[in-house]
């Protein structure tokens, strides 16, 4: 007699508790889930799980030298127009004339 579904799922659990598995949930943007695809793609890969798992082991088998520079984040710098900073200067001052008591003033 096959086993119900309760019996396997109990005992799918209980293996993947004695070899340590642990699942891990990925929460991407688009951007993010076509440059997976595409790596899957080209590498022939066909499920997510085996291909990020492969890219964790190669990335770390860089060690640190190697992995750090891929691992670091692209930061955006903004750097305003003197236009925008002007107008920015100009509707700070503009509060502080209307609102005036957040002035720090020197004990004299």
């Amino acid at each position: 007699m096959a086993a119900l579904p309760k019996e396997r799922s109990a005992k799918t659990a209980t293996k993947r508790k004695a070899r340590g598995e642990e699942e891990l949930r990925l929460h991407c943007m688009a951007g993010t889930r076509q440059a997976l695809a595409e790596l899957m793609a080209w590498s022939g890969i066909e499920e997510q799980g085996e291909a990020i798992t492969l890219m964790i082991h190669h990335l770390h088998g860089l060690g640190p030298g190697g992995a750090l520079p891929l691992l670091d984040p692209p930061r955006h710098e903004y750097r305003p127009s003197r236009n925008v900073a002007r107008l920015f200067d100009q509707k700070s001052m503009l509060m502080i004339q209307k609102d005036p008591g957040d002035e720090i003033i020197a004990p004299g």
